[in-house]
């Protein structure tokens, strides 16, 4: 066992309770990682300034500690007497740290990895890639577009090559959800990139950035244009990011940040590497749904927690800096642009795009409507419901709501009557039934009052209303 042989090098290993995890403490550097510095010290002297910055430097941690292998690992290789590994995988980092590792197993971070299967890695390796990258892991070829995009924050499927070498389109990876030789899921260092592996680091929002932004989940976007983020970067010198202690009002208060947030310690909770366990809404999907739910389709442990637990843990670490009332009411408007979303768009949405699906090609994104839907709720709605939850406006409205309106009413709905056109022109029987069918409930939600005013039947009340606001406000401002 692994575990046996880091006890026989290391000399002394103390173990606190099963609450507190492990800690790893052998007296002196072991002779492998000395043999091991006798060389790198000169070949990577980047690395081995990073590792003497570490605590695990200081704590005679070094390079065969975590690399050392069995015989019979998989990727486990000879070299210079020694059997090592390459690749350093949560069930390594596990013989210190069982806690972090049992969380982060438990997370849907650890599960980042099985998009390999989903419709996002349909557009990487079909739509938008090839088959032009040919390697010895993968002969028939592989796209580029997957390795180096999606791979590279979800993580890939490391494949490994005789005498423990790691195919090249599958490592160097560090995607959070990687998928290791071992069985086990995710690469710690996603966030504690290694050899430092600095705290600091790890509870700056940049280094959430590096998969957390874009247009489909600028989460870093919108952390920077929030009053959080805005006083996070005005105020960086009073974070004491690198204290061992960091308690949310205690030992900082100028600003959150996403660890702060999702995962750091405040005075009633301890630090968590389950990242959904604060969460209350799952926004990734179309339609948004309750944490546990997600967590019951993915089989993990967290089905068991309800949203109402979760948004107890988020309101504890926003009641460090903020009133009740405050907090409360965030909730207030939050859940309201949930339902919002989901009421007006995702949830028609949904179904209307069940009911188009005989009328158009069953290949996926071969058809243009396919692109406008996807882009509704994977990029729009997500940037929307983001927005709203770490309140950044301009995200919720112009780069949110406002987007998904234009193109649900621009786009969406005229290539939804081409559809109906086209199936009712067909002289298909089928075809027909399923135009009707589309037709009946387009028109159904389009006379609905989320949607009625676009075909020009908002209530009068409601217009006069209106009519009446607008002039007033003209009468107030006017010159």
């Amino acid at each position: 066992m692994k575990f046996k042989q880091l006890l026989l090098v290391a000399g002394i290993c103390t173990f606190a309770s099963s609450a507190m995890g492990q800690i790893f403490a052998p007296a002196e550097m072991s002779r492998q990682t000395k043999d091991c510095l006798e060389c790198h010290q000169k070949l990577n002297p980047g690395l081995y300034q990073q590792w003497g910055s570490s605590k695990h430097y200081r704590g005679n941690v070094g390079c065969y500690e975590c690399h050392q292998a069995d015989a019979d690992d998989i990727d486990a290789f000879k070299h210079e007497g020694v059997t090592i590994a390459i690749l350093v995988t949560p069930k390594d980092c596990a013989r210190c740290h069982s806690k972090e590792v049992g969380e982060f197993a438990d997370s849907h971070h650890a599960k980042a990895g099985r998009i390999l299967g989903s419709l996002d890695n349909v557009l990487a390796e079909v739509v938008e890639g090839n088959k032009g990258m040919i390697t010895q892991g993968f002969p028939g070829g592989v796209s580029a577009a997957a390795v180096n995009g999606c791979w590279a924050c979800h993580g890939s499927e490391v494949k490994v090559l005789p005498g423990g070498k790691l195919d090249p389109a599958t490592y160097p990876n560090s995607g959070i959800g990687r998928l290791n030789p071992d069985g086990s899921e995710g690469s710690c260092n996603a966030c504690h990139t290694r050899h430092d592996f600095s705290v600091a680091q790890a509870r700056h929002p940049d280094t959430c950035g590096k998969c957390h932004l874009g247009p489909d989940h600028p989460q870093k976007e919108i952390y920077e244009s929030s009053k959080h983020g805005i006083n996070f970067f005005s105020k960086i010198d009073e974070m004491n990011l690198d204290n061992e202690k960091w308690i949310v009002g205690e030992d900082y208060w100028a600003a959150p940040t996403c660890a702060t947030c999702h995962m750091s310690q405040t005075k009633n909770q301890p630090v968590t590497h389950d990242v959904g366990m604060r969460i209350s809404w799952n926004n990734r999907p179309a339609i948004s749904i309750r944490p546990e739910v997600a967590d019951a389709k993915m089989g993990l442990p967290g089905a068991n927690v309800p949203w109402q637990v979760r948004r107890d843990n988020m309101k504890d670490v926003c009641l460090s800096c903020h009133q009740t009332q405050w907090v409360d009411n965030f909730y207030v408007q939050y859940d309201g642009l949930i339902d919002l979303y989901n009421t007006k768009f995702a949830e028609p949405g949904v179904e209307l795009m069940k009911l188009a699906k005989p009328l158009k090609s069953p290949v996926p994104f071969a058809n243009k409507i396919d692109f406008t839907w996807f882009e509704i709720w994977h990029h729009e709605g997500r940037r929307a419901r983001h927005g709203a939850s770490m309140m950044a406006p301009d995200y919720t409205h112009w780069h949110g709501t406002y987007e998904i309106a234009r193109n649900w009413y621009s786009k969406f709905i005229p290539e939804l009557r081409e559809l109906i056109d086209d199936g009712l022109r067909s002289g298909d029987k089928n075809l027909v039934d399923a135009a009707k069918a589309l037709d009946t409930k387009l028109e159904e939600i389009l006379h609905s009052d989320n949607h009625k005013w676009f075909i020009g039947k908002m209530d009068e009340d409601e217009a006069a209303a209106r009519k009446k606001a607008a002039e007033e406000f003209r009468g107030r401002y006017k010159d």
